[in-house]
């Protein structure tokens, strides 16, 4: 039986790589949380979670003064039932996105330790549907840059055998928003998916107008065009449009999915692993995607989405936007357009310790 040691979290800062903006906010940095966990077997287990800017320490606090206490002594094989006990724990916070996002730090540990001590890579362990998938980029399609940036940037991706490209959108005219559509729609051609996201900045009245006037462009997915919380005027879009409508980064239960899916208010799934609270809320959330025959493409955090994508049939795209290369020591694969999921026991992230240590916040 091997029981859980020792229990540590600390607060890494990553400055983000490129200036990123949206409709409603910009990514200032990547506060990262890191949960350390080791086992009277000798092994080690790393897990982490993530907000943009503003919470980190937050987080930090829940792990340390309230969850990962109740793991010291626990046997860590039983995943499901520490998630569960941690979960029950936090009745007072929960559903929200503090405990989620240490949840998921606490049970990316416990998945790596999982992993390692089956000597099995996550995409295989967590269902090992497929070792690749395709890739979609982002990092070129801020709010703030031009047209022709924007251009630029969706070429290059395509030059790079990018399956897709996604857009933000939200200017203050909807005739921007069509300029900068169209504009890509023409540079990628029609062999490529093109996605939208207004990052949850519009009304209904205002999605849907934008929605009628992007349809002739063919996109793939128009990503949280209402506030997250608005199951209703998301339904209502969805049945206004021919452009399938993506959530799911801003949803912090499982039991918002199950609500998006029941009233056919989602097309496309976006779980973010760290936001949903770890692997185990996740794979639930992409088989309950499954049972309604709605696509999984989550959001951000593709180092460690690309192994969730391929374990599961309904997984479809992993979002391209590199964070974590200053504090990794390998980067992503990428094969003829793929995301490839790395195939070392454990969550497959190389982590760079002394960069890690550099970046630590005291």
């Amino acid at each position: 039986m091997p029981l859980i040691t020792s229990a540590d979290a600390y607060l890494v800062d990553i400055p983000v790589e490129t200036e990123r903006t949206d409709a409603v906010q910009a990514f200032l940095k990547q506060e990262t949380i890191f949960v350390e966990l080791a086992t009277d077997d000798g092994l080690h287990g790393t897990g982490y979670s993530y907000t943009i800017g503003t919470g980190g320490r937050a987080v930090l606090s829940m792990l340390r003064d309230h969850l990962l206490p109740r793991l010291l002594g626990a046997d860590a094989r039983n995943v499901e039932g520490l998630w569960r006990d941690l979960f029950a724990s936090t009745r007072a916070t929960t559903v929200g996105a503090i405990t989620s996002l240490a949840l998921a730090a606490a049970d990316t540990a416990l998945w790596d330790l999982r992993c390692l001590r089956a000597g099995e890579p996550l995409w295989q362990l967590a269902g090992g549907h497929r070792r690749s998938v395709p890739l979609y980029d982002t990092e070129g399609g801020w709010l703030h840059l031009s047209v022709a940036d924007l251009v630029e940037g969706a070429l290059g991706a395509k030059r790079a055998g990018l399956r897709g490209v996604k857009i933000k959108i939200g200017k203050p005219r909807v005739e921007e928003d069509v300029e900068r559509v169209a504009a890509v729609r023409e540079a990628l051609g029609p062999g490529l998916d093109l996605m939208v996201d207004a990052n949850q900045s519009m009304t209904y009245a205002e999605a849907r107008r934008r929605a009628h006037a992007l349809e002739p462009y063919g996109v793939y997915f128009f990503e949280e065009p209402l506030p997250a919380d608005d199951v209703q005027g998301h339904r209502e879009l969805a049945r206004s449009t021919s452009i399938p409508i993506a959530v799911g980064e801003s949803m912090y239960s499982l039991g918002q999915f199950r609500d998006y899916l029941q009233r056919g208010a989602a097309s496309v799934v976006q779980a973010d692993v760290a936001r949903i609270g770890g692997i185990t809320p996740w794979l639930k959330a992409a088989h309950l995607a499954e049972a309604f025959n709605v696509a999984v493409c989550p959001h951000f955090l593709m180092e460690l989405h690309v192994s969730l994508v391929a374990a599961v049939p309904a997984g479809t795209y992993v979002e391209h936007i590199p964070q974590l290369r200053a504090v990794t020591s390998t980067e992503l694969t990428v094969e003829d357009g793929h995301a490839v999921a790395p195939d070392t026991p454990g969550l497959g992230l190389d982590w760079n310790r002394d960069a890690i240590d550099d970046l630590r916040v005291s």
